[in-house]
Parts: C-alpha cells; structure tokens; sequence
C-alpha cells in the first residue's frame, strides 16, 4: 500500500450519500479545474499557469479511453511533461529524454500505457513516487524507470538484488518475558499487507471484468475461511444503513479517493463502487479490503501485544488468497526481484506493515528523541496527528520502515526486537535517567 502521504490518505472511513456529495463539493475549491475543463472537476491545478495549460492541452486532444468513465478521463501524453519546480516524484526525477522516447507509445498487453502509469505523478506535483502499475507486466515493461524508483525509494537495486519471503510465524522469537512486557505496554497490534492477484490487472488500470473476477476470487477464499476466521464479506454498494452504521464505528470503511488523491489521479476509483467491499471475521481481528488501492489489503489485528498470534492469522489469511487464486488457476502477483507486487512502487517486497500501539509517557515528552531511537531499530513512530507529532495519551504506532530486501519473519523479528529495547529505554527514564543515559544504558 501506498504510505498515507502517497496515497493522500485513502485509509480514512467511507462517507457515502448527502456527506459524500457535500465533501466532494468542498474539494471543489477555486485552485481546481471546473464544468469547462477537459480534466475531472474538482482535480487540483498544480498552481503553474502554463504547466496547467499544458495539461489541459493533452487532456482535451486525447482519443477516448474504453476504460474512461463520465467522472475520468485518462490522458495520452504526446509530448514529455514539461515538469515544474513543485514536481517532487521519483518519477518526475528519472523521466529522461530517452526514457521517455523508450516509452511513449508503449503499452502492456492488457492496454495499460506509458501516459496511464504516470498520469498521477503528471497531475500531483507533491507525489513522493508518481507511478502506478496497471498491472504486474508494467514491472518488467517499464522497467527502466520502475527499477530506478524502487532504489530510490527504498534503497534496494532490483538490478543486482533479489528479494526473499518466509511467511512461517514459527520462526519468530519472542519470549515469555518480552510477552510479558509487551502486555503491559502495548494496547494494540497490527500486521497488514497486499495482495494481487496474477491474470487481473491492478485497479488503476482494471475494468468491469477483471474488477468483478477479482472479488470473486476473494469471495472465494473468504468463504473457505473456518474457525476463527469465519466471517461476513460486505459489498460496498450493497450496505444496509445498519451494515454501514456497523462498519463505520469499527474504523473498517474505506472511502472513494477524491481527484486530489494518488489513487483518484490514477484512475482506481472509476466506477464506485463497483467490485469493492469490505469482510471481517466475527472477533473482529481479521481484515480484508476488496478492490481499494490494491486487489486486497490484508490486516490481522487484536487488542494487546501477542504479536505472534497477530502475525501467524495474516500468515493464514494470505495462504489462503492464495490458495483460492490456484483454485481459478492464478497465483499471487510475486517476482523474484521485487517481491509481491501492487499497484504502488512504495509498497513492493513484502509490503508489510507490522505495527503496536504503545504507551511511552516518558519518551513522549520529546518525540525528536523517539524518532531518533526508533531510527536506529529501523522502525517509525507516528503521533496522533501523523508523523514528527506528539502523541495524545502517550500513545504511539511504532512500525517497521523497511519493505523491500527483507522477509516478512525478518521485519516482524526487527519490530519486536526494537520495540523491546524501547520499552526498556522508557522504563530506564522513568527510573530517574536521561533519554541519552538510557540509550546508552540498554545498548
């Protein structure tokens, strides 16, 4: 998945009906293209008069799309973009004059093209990759300049390194004393992923077929489920006001990405919502979105710190996608150099995101110091209000950074090993230490 600033914050819950059609008029603001414009209304102007021209330009000489719907339009750029100052992408960054010749005119065989894959990086300046995959042969077509994107993204070179996944939860350490702290400190763990699946094509590049092959596919692995995965799968366009009221208090809906988002640039939100839906099981500790950024987002969740247990059921749910995608003879989108594939360059490998919820009183008197300690663990905290903020109540998301270059058991092993060393850290300054003797101290 794309990291919230990517994907400018997807993850937050649905609005549908009157408070839907009152946010995405607010989004209409006086710095967006409007009813006489050739891109959707309400898509932001990068704020440049001659780029927005320019734009404008190509959006109104491109041939219809089969895949263009009354609220989007992709756009066939004839020339290479005339990039501004504010365009900060990696995208933006590593389109040469060669590239670009390389790649203009080309296109996968599902139909998705050079233009599609980076219209949302042409659109949003303050993209931090601005390319999506329309579907797993992008990564090889387009490699030239995917390939430079992950390494600066994630600092691996999918040109001399392969990436490597172990999804047996056995093979963690975690003691019964670190168990122990944990269950003190922590007040809720998290582990979620994506998954694609092969022969489809990813939503920005999707249409009606392959969007309704995919939820068919996940409604297959979701009935499949026994024990205490068992659950209910809930289309988004079919909720009762009672499923939605239910869903909502629980934080699980995910709402339509507006045209200011990666997501909504990109394309994936036409025909909404169409395809997508939302299944939890009945404890409410296994997750799974159907067709939002990515085929499927996974989450495993439950209240405290037995991250073993958190991690071994998204193991489980993961077995079983793709399980259900051999059963329509598929596979997940995987490759030997960059891992499970998605729509997101940021969210390669093994796109995993292991996280707690934890108090830390002390070290929440100066979050700097945090972000230090945790850097060195290669984990990343985040405060109420997002990243480089304090936390309300103390209490902290601390996850692993990496994606890309390590196995799932390997980032799960480096969250626990870091978080135990910050609680120890947190518990050396309540004893009367400063944060740097306390550093000093447990190392």
């Amino acid at each position: 998945m794309c990291t919230k600033a990517e994907a400018g914050g997807s993850n937050m819950p649905l609005m549908v009906g009157a408070a839907a059609v009152v946010a995405a008029g607010a989004a209409y603001a006086s710095g967006a293209f409007g009813e006489g414009d050739a891109l959707p209304k309400g898509m932001p102007k990068t704020g440049d008069a001659t780029f927005d021209a320019w734009v404008q330009k190509m959006a109104k000489a491109s041939p219809a799309d089969p895949r263009d719907t009354p609220e989007f339009k992709f756009i066939t750029f004839t020339e290479k973009p005339p990039f501004t100052p504010k365009h900060k992408s990696l995208m933006a960054k590593n389109l040469s004059d060669e590239i670009w010749a390389k790649y203009k005119d080309a296109k996968t065989s599902k139909g998705y093209t050079f233009s599609n894959a980076i219209q949302a990086g042409v659109l949003r300046p303050h993209l931090g990759v601005g390319i999506t995959m329309g579907d797993e042969e992008c990564f090889e077509l387009f490699k030239d300049i995917v390939y430079p994107v992950v390494k600066g993204w994630h600092g691996f070179d999918p040109a001399t390194q392969y990436h490597k996944s172990d999804l047996d939860a056995s093979k963690l350490k975690f003691s019964s004393a670190q168990a122990k702290k944990f269950d003190e400190y922590v007040v809720s763990t998290r582990v979620r992923a994506a998954r694609n699946i092969s022969g489809f094509s990813l939503p920005p590049g999707s249409d009606e077929k392959d969007r309704l092959g995919v939820e068919n596919v996940l409604k297959q692995a979701f009935t499949s489920f026994t024990g205490e995965l068992k659950g209910t799968y809930y289309p988004l366009g079919g909720l009762s006001k009672e499923d939605e009221d239910n869903l909502q208090s629980n934080g699980f809906l995910f709402q339509k990405p507006g045209p200011a988002q990666l997501l909504g640039a990109a394309g994936a939100a036409r025909t909404w919502p169409d395809g997508r839906g939302i299944f939890h099981n009945a404890n409410k500790t296994a997750l799974a979105w159907c067709n939002e950024e990515d085929h499927c987002r996974i989450i495993s969740m439950q209240n405290g710190g037995d991250i073993k247990s958190v991690f071994a059921r998204f193991c489980s749910i993961s077995d079983s996608i793709k399980a259900a995608a051999k059963k329509n003879n598929a596979d997940l989108m995987y490759s030997k150099r960059l891992g499970f594939l998605g729509t997101c360059p940021s969210n390669l490998g093994t796109g995993l995101r292991a996280s707690v919820m934890i108090k830390l009183p002390e070290l929440n008197k100066d979050p700097k110091k945090l972000e230090e300690i945790c850097d060195q663990f290669d984990l990343q905290p985040r405060g109420s209000s997002g990243e480089h903020s304090a936390a309300v109540g103390a209490k902290w998301d601390i996850s692993n950074k990496q994606r890309l270059g390590f196995s799932e058991v390997e980032l799960v092993q480096k969250m626990i090993d870091g978080v135990t060393k910050i609680i120890a850290i947190e518990e050396k300054i309540a004893g009367g230490m400063t944060p740097d003797q306390a550093v000093k101290a447990v190392k």
